[in-house]
């Protein structure tokens, strides 16, 4: 297991959403403090805000890919262009091993599923039945593969 898989599935344990959890472990290298990461992704988290849309820990880890490499000319096509095909390419990425990057479809929510507005406890019940924790720890790992490409 990486560094940011291990700090991304204690920190998805100890409470914080699938969002916060992955872009709060990559503080090392944003250089945003981890309260000021926990509250910048904590809309993100049941897929934004429990719509049950892409999933948060894919939210989290495009955030962190953003803090780490994005573009911040918005005239540089160019920079805008090579940073999308890297979300995008670690999205498809993690939709190739766990089945989809929508959050309802990851829980094997139907289609209708409304807006959750109640978390759910977090039980042993509830960590055994949701695939949550593994696609923190993924999402993470796919981060740090492609970290480790780019150097």
């Amino acid at each position: 297991m990486t560094f940011h898989e291990e700090k991304a599935e204690k920190f998805f344990l100890d409470g914080y959403n699938c969002a916060q959890a992955v872009f709060m472990a990559y503080s090392d290298l944003t250089g945003i403090s981890e309260e000021t990461s926990a509250k910048i992704s904590s809309s993100m988290g049941g897929g934004l805000a429990r719509l049950r849309e892409v999933c948060g820990a894919v939210s989290g880890m495009a955030l962190a890919a953003g803090a780490i490499y994005g573009y911040d000319n918005p005239d540089d096509a160019q920079a805008k262009k090579e940073h999308y095909e890297f979300v995008s390419s670690l999205c498809f990425k993690f939709k190739e091993e766990m089945g989809s990057y929508i959050c309802k479809e990851l829980l094997s929510l139907p289609e209708n599923t409304p807006y959750c507005a109640k978390a759910e406890e977090r039980t042993q019940a509830f960590y055994k039945k949701r695939p949550c924790v593994e696609c923190v720890k993924y999402a993470a790992r796919l981060l740090d593969e492609a970290i480790a490409e780019k150097k």
